[in-house]
């Protein structure tokens, strides 16, 4: 987890925000990293984050049984096309049962699927390189968004 980390935060306008006690966020994101393409290393208001990491299971979210001991899961926004690529399925269109508990497998994510989400349970030997080719990626499709936002001014 701490290298997946550590490779998003070299990625060129990254922003890492990974919530600590104490801290502005609520409890339940305490210890769960939240990655957005920002230059000025703000937090973008109104922009949800191109990929997160989750340590623990969420009311809403519990499929990935995420509250035992070393578990966690990355979650990244991918195109329509490489949701199909990875999952066999539209997103929209997700029909197959899963084991969303299932470990370093590539899965539609278990809530955010259908919006274009997948997610892998404690990435290792078959998908850690994978996965960070798809945050690069959704890096890189954060940052052409935010260049269509703000345009550069004249010169």
């Amino acid at each position: 987890m701490e290298q997946i980390i550590a490779t998003v935060r070299g990625f060129e306008g990254a922003l890492v925000l990974v919530p600590e006690a104490g801290g502005d966020f609520p409890e339940v994101a305490w210890g769960d990293a939240f990655f957005y393409y920002a230059p000025d290393g703000r937090t973008p208001e109104d922009v949800q984050p191109y990929g997160t990491i989750v340590t623990k299971d969420y009311p809403d979210d519990a499929a990935s049984d995420l509250d035992p001991p070393g578990r966690w899961r990355v979650n990244v926004h991918v195109d329509r096309a490489t949701f199909q690529d990875l999952t066999g399925e539209e997103p929209r269109r997700i029909s197959r049962p899963r084991d969303h508990a299932a470990v370093d497998i590539v899965l539609p994510h278990p809530v955010y699927g259908p919006l274009g989400w997948v997610s892998v349970v404690n990435p290792g030997e078959r998908t850690a390189g994978l996965v960070v080719q798809l945050l690069r990626h959704a890096h890189e499709a954060a940052r052409a968004r935010f260049a269509r936002r703000h345009p550069p001014g004249p010169a």
